[in-house]
């Protein structure tokens, strides 16, 4: 497997010479894959070459794998890092999501391990949510601020078009799945309190984790679409035989899950369509409350990958 670096601010690396023979050129890809937990690797993924890629905002979690799966370019990234190094308040959020736009990323299918909310979702269940509900504390949830500001539209938080792709994808896989639902992102990394996991449940929320949300935010300022694919591992603590549920049963759940999302994945990379009719990559378009000469060097040099294609008017790369 190869291994490469790639600066946050040029086209090459700066270990070695450009005359060295190594093609040190930014690889594009399309499709992006975000692992929870449990999903540190990409199985099926060929022709592997780990990305070690520098943003403004930090390491990003790992190093970005990018191979080729069901014919298609694919970049995974273990989300908590390989080993499960990051709680949920630690991940580097934002460093993942720019280092998957640096790799030309526009479209990102995230894997997560999740608590039910209801009975009719079981345990081993798969859920692809339409909504959120922030209950995160202090995390840093944009790339703008410090001279630049920006509002960009988040009723859907979730692309349409991709969550098509995923409940395709389930069905084929023949999964029990559920198509909809409220997600529910608390700060963690402790589980809910009974009364909170009732007061969740009573404002009609589906299923609770602790970071998709977050990904999501940033992944619209970005312009890039996003979908979950939400793994049930075990009912919330609201739940009667919460008590009896052991840890070797939740770990049991999650490596099942694993495979389950290997194989619902794999399909939806297969299946993924050429054109989209979202607005996901538009969205920062007319997003951007800061007049541009306003806007200070520091802050434009640093989010130059995003603001570039707006204020140039292409609206995208």
């Amino acid at each position: 497997m190869r291994t490469r670096c790639l600066p946050r601010d040029a086209d090459t690396c700066d270990e070695g010479s450009a005359d060295d023979g190594e093609d040190r050129t930014m690889p594009k890809v399309r499709i992006g894959v975000i692992g929870g937990s449990g999903l540190y690797e990409m199985d099926g993924l060929t022709d592997r070459e780990e990305i070690n890629v520098s943003t403004p905002f930090g390491d990003p979690s790992d190093v970005f794998i990018l191979g080729t799966l069901e014919g298609r370019q694919v970049c995974f990234l273990s989300r908590h890092g390989r080993g499960h190094r990051y709680s949920p308040s630690e991940v580097p959020f934002q460093a993942n999501i720019y280092g998957m736009k640096s790799l030309g990323v526009d479209a990102i299918l995230s894997a997560s391990a999740v608590g039910s909310l209801r009975e009719d979702i079981e345990p081993l269940n798969v859920v692809i949510p339409d909504q959120f509900f922030d209950r995160t504390r202090g995390r840093v949830a944009t790339f703008f601020g410090k001279g630049v500001v920006a509002h960009v539209a988040f009723a859907e938080p979730l692309c349409p078009d991709l969550r098509s792709v995923l409940v395709t994808a389930a069905e084929s896989a023949g999964c029990t799945h559920h198509n909809g639902g409220s997600y529910v992102c608390i700060e963690g990394p402790q589980f809910s309190t009974l009364v909170e996991s009732n007061l969740y449940r009573s404002w009609g929320m589906d299923i609770i984790g602790m970071t998709n949300l977050t990904e999501a935010k940033l992944a619209r300022e970005a312009g890039i679409c996003y979908a979950t694919l939400a793994l049930v591992t075990d009912y919330d603590c609201w739940h009667p035989a919460h008590d009896s549920v052991t840890t070797e049963m939740i770990i049991a759940n999650l490596m099942q899950n694993v495979s389950v999302a290997q194989n619902i994945i794999n399909r939806a990379v297969a299946t993924f369509p050429e054109g989209r009719e979202c607005g996901c990559r538009t969205a920062l378009c007319n997003a951007v409350m800061t007049n541009p000469d306003d806007i200070p060097a520091a802050a434009r040099d640093r989010l130059a990958l995003l603001l570039d294609p707006i204020l140039s008017g292409s609206g995208e790369e």
